[in-house]
């Protein structure tokens, strides 16, 4: 080993810790100074630390890494990384959590045969793994939302003449204009929200909403 070590470290979210990952580059004797970490969501994968890396390894350099996944998204990206870091720039590369895919051993035929083959069946499996992930974050998003769970920002709340307001509004003593005036809020807003709420409290033919005019 006549090159640097480095590690690298990625967590898809801010709120993620990156701590386990740490502690296992430097049990391996990575300084911290060569440590790159990235807090990039799975959206959003620029992942400017890792380029910053790649641009400082040289051949004979040694790169770690905990698994497999911190190379990319999918099968795709994980096996041109690979193929970028070992071959085009003559790197190492060990993962912690595979002793198998250590580019140090094995450099003989069999050995890189079997550390491709490896390859290939981790990238595929961290891909499908992830598939499963998104696959039942929408289930449970759908199975929330059936049991009346909402999502996202909740609704401002209605100022307190709104009803009011739209009684007048409803018995045609205002304007659509009019009344969004007194209720501070765009007519466009108002209209929306006096359609829910005569939709669920019945009290005209909901019909006519559409053809009042604001």
């Amino acid at each position: 080993m006549t090159g640097n070590i480095f590690g690298y470290v990625r967590v898809s979210s801010v709120e993620q810790n990156e701590d386990r990952q740490l502690i296992a580059l430097e049990n391996v004797g990575v300084a911290k100074r060569n440590i790159f970490i990235d807090k990039q969501s799975g959206k959003n994968f620029e992942r400017p630390k890792y380029k910053r890396l790649v641009k400082k390894l040289k051949p004979g350099d040694l790169l770690y890494i905990q698994s497999i996944d911190r190379l990319g998204r999918n099968y795709i990206e994980i096996q041109e990384q690979w193929r970028s870091l070992t071959k085009d720039k003559g790197v190492d590369i060990v993962v912690l959590d595979m002793p198998l895919l250590d580019t140090r051993s094995g450099k003989d035929l069999l050995g890189t045969f079997i550390a491709d083959l490896v390859l290939q069946i981790l990238s595929f499996v961290a891909q499908t793994e992830r598939e499963h992930i998104r696959e039942r974050q929408a289930q449970g998003i759908a199975a929330a939302k059936d049991r009346g769970v909402k999502f996202g920002r909740p609704a401002k709340e209605l100022p307190p003449n709104f009803y009011s307001v739209l009684e007048k509004w409803q018995r045609q003593e205002l304007s659509g204009r009019e009344a969004a005036r007194e209720c501070n809020m765009p007519a466009t807003t108002f209209l929306k929200k006096a359609k829910q709420c005569l939709k669920v409290n019945k009290s005209v033919p909901f019909g006519t909403l559409s053809t009042r005019s604001l």
